[in-house]
């Protein structure tokens, strides 16, 4: 993992409750998203831009993804 996302700040929906089975976000430079999954924090992220997170939330929220 490179040192950003070592160092960066995540976090969880607080509508996930005491589960494990979520994904973890935080605001990198430049305006960019991590997400990684919350069991596995040492494992691989995503980095999105900020316009890419915007359109991947935007088809969750409409149940395309």
């Amino acid at each position: 993992m490179n040192s950003e996302l070592a160092r960066a700040k995540w976090f969880k929906s607080t509508r996930s409750g005491a589960s494990k089975d979520c994904v973890e976000v935080a605001h990198l430079a430049n305006g960019r998203i991590g997400m990684r999954d919350s069991k596995n924090p040492a494992g691989p992220a995503l980095v999105f831009s900020g316009e890419q997170w915007d359109v991947f939330t935007a088809a969750v929220m409409i149940g395309e993804i």
